[in-house]
C-alpha cells in the first residue's frame, strides 16, 4: 500500500502550462529524434524526469535576490555574498564559483590528474568519469557490494567499499592515485547516501597514503538528511552541523549547484585549508575556461540566487518533503511489483530495467528501451543509467557492461505534484503489463567519441 504523500511545505505562486501530445504524435517525435530522449523539444514532454539538474523551481526569495545582482566584471558584491554563505555552511577557506559541476571538474581535475594516474570513487557519474579521462586519468569504482543488488534494502548503499579502496590503492601504488572522489549522494548507484562513518574511514585511508579526497557534492543536503534520519548519533544534529562535519573530512569539493542549491545554473569548488599553490592553479584555470575568478562564468544575479539557495536547500521541512515525494512514488512501484534500486534514493527512483526486460541484453540497452516506452506511454522523459551511458572502454573501444541497467526518474525540486507521481506510476504499471512482448532493444547507428548518450542516434532492433 502506497505510503502517505508528504504535503508540499510551500504554496505555488507561478505556473507553466504543459501539454500531453497524442500517442501518434509521441511515436512520430521519438522516431524523428533517433530514439534519443535528449533530442526531444521540452514542449513535447509532459513530465520531464530527464534530470533534477537545473530544472528546479526557485523560491520568491531567490527571485527577489536575483534583482540585486551586481554585474561588475571583477569583485562584484554578489560574489562576496556567495563566498560568505558557502564559507558559513562548509567552513572551507577558499570558494570558487563556476557555471556548473562539470566546469568544476574541468578546472580542478587537470591540476591533480595526468596520464597514467588513477581516480577512485564510490562510483563515478558519467560527466565526472569523462573529465577524469580527458585529464588523462582512468577511473576505478569501489562501491559497496550491496549497491549492486537493487532488490536488497540496506541503508547507505552509496558507501565506499573501504577494504577494496585500500586494496586498490596498494595495487596501483599510492603515488599513482591522483584523487579519491566521494560522490554524495551516489548518483550512479541510484541516489544512495553515504554514511558519516564511511566518510570518516575513507578520509583516514586517504590521509594514510597522502591522497587528496574530494567530495562530488551535488546532493550534499539530501545526503545529510539521510544521515540525520538513519545514522545513530545524528538525530539531534542540524543539517548544517552534519554538512560541516562531513565536509571536514575532505580536502576539496566540486559541486553542481543545480541540484540541492535549487538554482538553474551554478557550481562551486571548495578548498578546505589554505593552499596557495592549489588555489593559484584553480584561479588560473578558471580564468582560462570560465572567466575571471570572482564570477566564474556566472552572472551576478546567478551568484545571488545561489547564495540564497545554499541555505534553502538545508531546510529540514523541505528535505522531508523532497525525500518523501520520492518514497511515495517508490511505494506505488512496490505495490505493482516493479523493481528499482531500493530503498529509494534522494533525487529519484532508479527503475531496474534489466528486471523489467530480462530478455534484452545489456548491449541492447534495456534502460534506454524503458525510457522510450515511458515517452510512448505517457510523454514522460527519463535518462538511462546503464551500459548505454557507460559507453565504450577508452582503451579498447569495446562496449562496457554496467553494474546496473536503470531508467532514472529524476524528480526536479518544487516542480511536480502527487498527481504527477501517480501518472508516472500508472505509466510504468501499463508498461510492465506488456513488457514480455518487447523482444529486442536498440542499437547505436552513430555516436560521438565521448559522453555519447547526449547525442547518439539509435534505432530499434527488428
Amino acid at each position: 500500500m502506497a505510503i502517505k504523500y508528504v504535503a508540499e511545505p510551500f504554496r505555488i505562486k507561478m505556473v507553466e502550462p504543459i501539454k500531453m501530445l497524442s500517442r501518434e504524435e509521441r511515436e512520430e517525435k521519438i522516431k524523428k529524434v533517433h530514439y534519443n530522449l535528449f533530442y526531444l523539444e521540452g514542449k513535447d514532454v509532459y513530465i520531464d524526469l530527464l534530470t533534477d539538474s537545473g530544472t528546479n523551481a526557485m523560491s520568491s526569495n531567490q527571485w527577489s535576490a536575483l534583482m540585486l545582482g551586481d554585474e561588475a566584471y571583477a569583485g562584484a558584491s554578489s560574489y562576496f555574498r556567495l563566498v560568505d554563505a558557502a564559507k558559513d555552511i562548509f567552513a572551507y577557506d577558499y570558494i570558487q564559483p563556476v557555471h556548473q559541476g562539470r566546469a568544476a571538474e574541468k578546472v580542478l581535475f587537470p591540476v591533480l590528474l595526468t596520464k597514467g594516474k588513477f581516480a577512485i570513487s564510490n562510483m563515478f557519474f558519467d560527466t565526472t568519469r569523462a573529465h577524469v579521462e580527458l585529464a588523462g586519468g582512468r577511473c576505478i569504482d569501489c562501491v559497496v557490494p550491496e549497491a549492486k543488488i537493487p532488490s536488497k534494502r540496506a541503508p547507505f548503499k552509496g558507501n565506499m567499499d573501504v577494504a577494496l579502496l585500500e586494496k586498490t590503492i596498494l595495487e596501483k601504488g599510492p603515488e599513482n592515485v591522483g584523487i579519491v572522489v566521494m560522490t554524495i549522494t551516489n548518483n550512479s548507484a541510484g541516489g544512495q547516501p553515504v554514511s558519516m562513518k564511511n566518510m570518516r574511514e575513507v578520509a583516514e585511508i586517504c590521509k594514510k597514503y597522502h591522497i587528496l579526497l574530494d567530495i562530488d557534492a551535488a546532493r550534499y543536503a539530501e545526503n545529510a538528511y539521510f544521515i540525520k534520519r538513519d545514522e545513530a548519533g545524528y538525530q539531534n544534529k542540524s543539517i548544517k552541523e552534519i554538512v560541516r562535519e562531513f565536509f571536514g573530512y575532505a580536502d576539496t569539493f566540486t559541486m553542481s549547484a543545480k541540484k540541492d542549491t535549487i538554482v538553474n545554473m551554478g557550481g562551486l569548488i571548495g578548498v578546505r585549508k589554505e593552499d596557495p599553490d592549489l588555489i593559484l592553479k584553480i584561479k588560473a584555470a578558471c580564468i582560462s575556461y570560465e572567466g575571471f575568478y570572482t564570477y566564474g562564468g556566472l552572472n551576478g544575479r546567478d551568484l545571488e540566487t545561489l547564495a540564497v539557495g545554499l541555505y534553502e536547500g538545508l531546510n529540514e521541512d523541505f528535505l522531508k518533503y523532497r525525500i518523501g515525494q520520492v518514497e511515495y512514488l517508490a511505494s506505488r512501484l512496490d505495490d505493482a511489483g516493479i523493481e528499482y534500486q531500493s530503498p529509494a534514493g534522494g533525487h529519484g527512483v532508479f527503475v531496474d530495467a534489466a528486471k523489467m526486460f530480462p530478455q534484452i541484453p545489456y548491449y541492447e540497452f534495456p534502460g534506454q528501451t524503458l525510457g522510450v516506452e515511458l515517452y510512448r506511454e505517457a510523454g514522460i522523459r527519463t535518462s538511462e543509467i546503464g551500459s548505454y551511458m557507460l559507453g565504450n572502454d577508452p582503451d579498447t573501444g569495446k562496449q562496457l557492461h554496467a553494474d546496473f541497467e536503470f531508467s532514472r526518474l529524476a524528480i526536479p525540486r518544487r516542480v511536480y505534484t502527487q498527481a504527477h507521481m501517480d501518472v508516472i506510476a500508472d505509466a510504468l504499471i501499463e508498461i510492465k503489463k506488456r513488457a514480455a512482448s518487447i523482444k529486442r532493444g536498440y542499437k547505436i547507428t552513430w555516436e560521438p567519441p565521448i559522453l555519447r548518450h547526449f547525442q547518439a542516434h539509435l534505432e530499434p532492433i527488428k
